[in-house]
């Protein structure tokens, strides 16, 4: 770093990647900085620099040695930082250090026999939250969100029959569960029943939320709101507002000729029937058979794409809903939580494939809900939007959701 650099980030002040401090603060004050830096985006943190951006300088004799001890005392996982000290004149130098956004996150401050995780907020670094500590755990792989128990249930909240079709017809489990104990220990394994750490056995998020009979009840941010409005924002009155509960998979039973049945809708089902009035219209002709040809505004294929990524790849760590509502010229489609695993737009266009619910992704997979290669952004719907009203989707990623929007074909195309 040059010293005009360093000039010009100190006028700008602390912000969400820099951060001013004397060198004789305490070690774990620094590594407090370090870690909150690591957890979020990466960030730098300058020494001899006072909160008012006055440069007073290194006071330290060996800054290097006793930045270095910092981290590897009190900083977990470790982390190997890039440190470099600047010249601003024959009696002051500024300690710059670099933090890379971490890959093994959480980074955690040890001190005083404890761990504490930090990030940063703004221009402050503050003790995460136990949401943000999820969050953390789940990006840096030690944690799978889906896998966790769900307070209050059992395995009475779980369509068994759902389940057996499920193990016996899809997979093709050569032994069934003929007993709870039986059909427990299979849950358990399969990661659809997790144990709470207060001696019972629950259904995980993954069980709940694909074959849980009301998932809802036990999960309030499970299944899909889905609101119509007949204009291009929320209006006062809605066309449509519902909450839709239930499991994502239909409950299907093979016939005496052998043939499969859908006999109880999935919440996908649920969602095609709710959505499809506000999505089509009938054209002003009739066709040979007296009746009117209905069309749709949408690709339907798009539109059930889109929702099923965002059912298959929410973060379950938020309390809100996934959000679908139609516009008078749109439709849109959010899905609560960052991009998982570093993705990004541009790699999800690209067709890179990083899924945040990989037991949840696996058996929408195998009941066919998605195709085997888990490109659907860029196989599906981009090109069935291009071919269909010759225009792309909008995708919109945030630190709290992954907005969808897919324009609606004009009428007179």
């Amino acid at each position: 770093m040059f010293k005009a650099e360093l000039l010009e980030i100190v006028a700008n002040g602390g912000n969400s990647g820099v951060e001013f401090k004397r060198d004789d603060i305490r070690p774990e004050q620094l590594a407090k900085e370090v870690v909150a830096f690591a957890n979020v985006q990466g960030g730098r943190v300058l020494l001899g620099v006072e909160d008012s951006g006055e440069i007073t300088g290194l006071q330290r004799a060996q800054t290097q040695e006793w930045v270095l001890n910092v981290f590897r005392d009190k900083v977990h996982p470790l982390i190997i930082p890039f440190y470099e000290e600047i010249p601003i004149d024959q009696a002051r130098r500024v300690g710059v250090i670099t933090i890379s956004m971490g890959v093994s996150k959480p980074y955690v401050v040890r001190h005083n026999n404890r761990e504490e995780i930090y990030v940063r907020m703004g221009d402050r670094s503050e003790l995460a939250s136990r949401e943000q500590q999820l969050r953390l755990f789940e990006s840096g792989g030690m944690l799978h969100v889906e896998a966790l128990p769900v307070a209050g249930t059992s395995l009475a909240a779980l369509d068994l029959d759902r389940i057996d079709y499920y193990l016996n017809s899809i997979i093709g489990d050569p032994e069934m569960p003929t007993s709870d104990s039986q059909w427990i220990d299979r849950l358990l394994g399969l990661g659809l029943m997790a144990e709470d750490g207060m001696g019972n056995t629950v259904c995980s998020i993954a069980g709940l939320v694909c074959f849980g009979t009301n998932p809802r009840r036990f999960l309030p941010q499970a299944g899909l709101r889905v609101m119509a409005f007949s204009g291009d924002d929320k209006e006062y009155r809605a066309l449509l507002e519902v909450a839709l509960d239930g499991p994502l998979v239909g409950r299907w039973q093979v016939t005496e000729s052998g043939e499969k049945q859908l006999v109880d809708e999935g919440l996908i089902e649920k969602f095609a029937t709710a959505i499809e009035p506000f999505v089509t219209q009938e054209s002003s002709g009739i066709d040979e058979h007296m009746r009117r040809e209905k069309i749709w505004l949408y690709p339907r294929e798009a539109i059930r794409e889109t929702v099923i990524n965002a059912l298959a790849h929410r973060d379950w760590t938020r309390s809100v809903d996934i959000e679908v509502t139609n516009y008078a010229d749109r439709l849109e489609v959010i899905s609560p939580g960052k991009l998982q695993n570093a993705m990004t737009v541009g790699k999800m266009i690209a067709g890179q494939r990083s899924p945040r619910n990989t037991l949840i992704m696996e058996i929408l997979r195998d009941y066919g809900y998605v195709d085997s290669r888990g490109m659907g952004v860029r196989t599906k719907i981009i090109p069935l939007m291009r071919q269909f009203n010759h225009q792309d989707p909008v995708f919109d990623a945030t630190d709290d959701y992954l907005k969808t929007v897919l324009p609606r074909k004009k009428t007179d195309e």
